[in-house]
């Protein structure tokens, strides 16, 4: 009896498996490290962007957003003991919640590292180095992708950072730029957490532009960069 598979849905669970592993590898080998200072600890997030397949994987409190057409579409879930889901799953496995911290100790439920928390937790970890991952398969309307640790979301929220994004893509017509302003805003912003950000932009800045109500492009005339603005010049816009 012939059986027929779907391999986009076989290859797509090959890649998510195979982006668990390496978490794991990265814990284990700062185990080897409790001898020195088993404190040591960081959280992580990975994105891979293969076709039209988008795969983010994440473990703590970093987060990556992607903007559908001005719409923040958040794709990690940060893992702090305010998130629900993760306070529950932290109480099953004995674990408790003080504070706001794990075991009144740790701002993240999950991270790489931090062994100490593994005592008096002999056989389970209330700390878990599983990533969430998320997949979805890129269209026309996705316009860019911003990755930030912590720093950034403590002080904007998903749409918050879409929007200035936005603004700063309208100004500069530079990604990197657009980066810098967002962790200037965070400072600006009084932020008081590490500031780490990434931008990636989908599709050409011209078309995000172009995709936004006449309303938000009031200023593109008065903010093009020179060489934008000569390229215009140069071709009798």
């Amino acid at each position: 009896m012939l059986q027929s598979y779907d391999t986009d849905a076989l290859f797509l669970k090959w890649l998510e498996d195979s982006h668990r592993k390496p978490f794991l590898g990265a814990d284990l080998a700062l185990a080897g490290e409790r001898s020195v200072n088993n404190t040591y600890g960081t959280t992580a997030l990975t994105v891979l962007i293969l076709g039209r397949h988008l795969l983010v994987a994440n473990v703590g409190d970093c987060r990556a957003v992607l903007c559908r057409r001005g719409v923040a579409v958040e794709m990690s879930h940060d893992h702090r003991p305010s998130y629900l889901p993760e306070q529950r799953r932290v109480e099953e496995l004995g674990g408790f919640i003080y504070d706001g911290y794990l075991n009144g100790d740790l701002s993240v439920t999950r991270s790489l590292g931090n062994w100490k928390l593994k005592y008096p937790f002999e056989t389970v970890l209330p700390r878990i180095v599983v990533p969430d991952i998320q997949v979805v398969t890129l269209t026309e309307k996705d316009e860019f992708l911003i990755i930030g640790c912590d720093g950034i979301w403590d002080v904007m929220s998903s749409q918050e950072v879409v929007r200035f994004v936005h603004r700063q893509l309208i100004r500069h017509d530079d990604p990197q730029q657009c980066t810098k302003e967002l962790v200037k805003e965070a400072l600006r912003l009084n932020t008081t957490d590490n500031l780490t950000v990434i931008g990636i932009c989908l599709s050409p800045v011209e078309k995000i532009v172009e995709s936004l109500p006449p309303h938000r492009r009031r200023f593109r005339a008065c903010s093009l960069s020179k060489e934008a603005r000569l390229r215009s010049l140069l071709e009798g816009k």
